[in-house]
């Protein structure tokens, strides 16, 4: 016989029958504000397939250049894989303050700037340390995904603002300010756009910019395709269109620039004020961006520039060739995109591009991704990325538009 507290308890006493409640998993509810991205699942059913080409990822295809992998390495083999400052390497952060202020003709400090892991946490840590409820931000629509999603899982509200693509979905800064309410706290901007590749004239950044510093709105810019300029025209940053940074944070990486996306290094530009209050927050989210790759940066910054000037020569010919594809492409309504590597073509109103990105991919072998990804306004859109080789682009035609001739929409 066992006993407890006590107790004689009898060897043919019953066992006590335990049941375990089935419960769901007590996430935050904020999480129910991301979606599963259109990106992620079309390539993860391209992953399964064989003779897959992708015109899917915006990722570049071109070497990172070698003066910055030879500064990795270098930082490697002299044992620099430890923490930096918070803020950034100060060599980083030296290198930053001066291609920037020289580029956009503006004084900055070190001390506007805050060096992230990529340009992902750069915008994390802007929009997650600013939305609540309360507060609305306009954005463009369409736009790179992780916007809206960062927003909402913090109470904040999207507002989007739709471009078109018969005017190669240029941004009207008067659909900017008539939907500017007493609730609106921000503005979101990505030019170049992702996925548009439009890229906003000086114009249009300054109405904006000037529109918002007076009635003490915020202006959060995604600059990351800011080299990838492909016509002749002066890239306008809302750096060089903003009489102060008290208002403003522009946000940009290496990734699209100098082929480093995997290397992960960005920043953020801003006033001293809103730096001092990220970095806190930075502290307690990814500490630091990784060591080496910041070595790297410095190579790339300081180093030589004809990788650069290359890699625009090349993306150039990519789009134009792409642009000419599209517009023999039934049932493709495209236009020519001015900067990044995308290419936004519309598909007739009434196609679930969605449906159609999935049957293309099993039955073409190639992977595009759906317009649902990207915005409210563009069920019917496709984004085709040209950061592949241009005999990948022709091959993915060539199957394309057969298969687009068969289909009946």
């Amino acid at each position: 016989m066992a006993t407890s507290a006590g107790k004689t308890i009898p060897a043919s006493a019953p066992k006590r029958k335990l049941t375990y409640r089935k419960t769901k998993a007590r996430w935050h509810p904020s999480m129910q504000a991301i979606p599963v991205p259109g990106i992620r699942r079309m390539v993860n059913m391209a992953a399964e397939m064989d003779d897959v080409i992708h015109l899917s990822i915006g990722q570049p295809d071109l070497p990172t250049p070698k003066h910055v992998t030879d500064a990795m390495v270098d930082s490697l083999q002299a044992g620099q894989t430890g923490y930096t400052m918070d803020a950034g390497l100060p060599e980083l952060l030296v290198a930053l303050r001066d291609y920037y202020g020289n580029r956009y003709g503006r004084k900055l400090s070190t001390e506007n700037i805050l060096v992230t892991s990529g340009a992902t946490e750069a915008m994390y840590l802007a929009l997650s340390a600013t939305a609540a409820p309360g507060r609305q931000f306009l954005v463009v629509d369409p736009s790179f995904l992780l916007y809206a999603p960062l927003i909402r899982m913090n109470g904040g509200e999207v507002k989007f603002i739709p471009t078109h693509p018969e005017n190669g979905h240029q941004l009207d800064p008067d659909d900017i300010i008539k939907n500017i309410s007493m609730r609106t706290f921000a503005v979101v901007l990505n030019s170049p756009n992702n996925p548009t590749g439009a890229v906003y004239p000086k114009s249009t950044i300054e109405r904006i910019v000037e529109e918002c510093a007076f009635r003490g709105i915020q202006v959060f810019s995604d600059e990351v395709y800011d080299h990838l300029i492909l016509d002749d025209e002066e890239y306008s940053s809302v750096l060089s269109c903003g009489t102060d940074l008290d208002h403003l944070m522009c946000i940009s990486s290496f990734s699209k620039t100098y082929s480093m996306a995997g290397l992960r290094v960005g920043w953020i530009i801003s006033s001293q004020g809103a730096i001092k209050k990220l970095r806190r927050y930075h502290m307690f989210t990814t500490s630091v961006a990784s060591t080496p790759a910041q070595f790297g940066g410095v190579a790339a910054l300081e180093g030589d520039q004809q990788s650069v000037r290359d890699m625009i020569d090349i993306y150039r010919e990519r789009r134009d060739l792409i642009t000419d594809l599209v517009s023999q492409t039934p049932y493709l309504t495209g236009y020519k995109p001015s900067g990044g590597f995308f290419i936004f073509p519309d598909l007739p109103d009434h196609v679930d591009a969605s449906d159609l990105c999935l049957r293309m991919l099993k039955e073409t072998g190639v992977c595009a991704v759906p317009g649902d990804a990207f915005g409210e306004q563009c069920t019917n859109s496709i984004r085709f990325s040209f950061s592949a080789s241009s005999d990948r682009i022709q091959e993915a035609f060539e199957r394309i538009v057969p298969w687009m001739k068969k289909q009946n929409l």
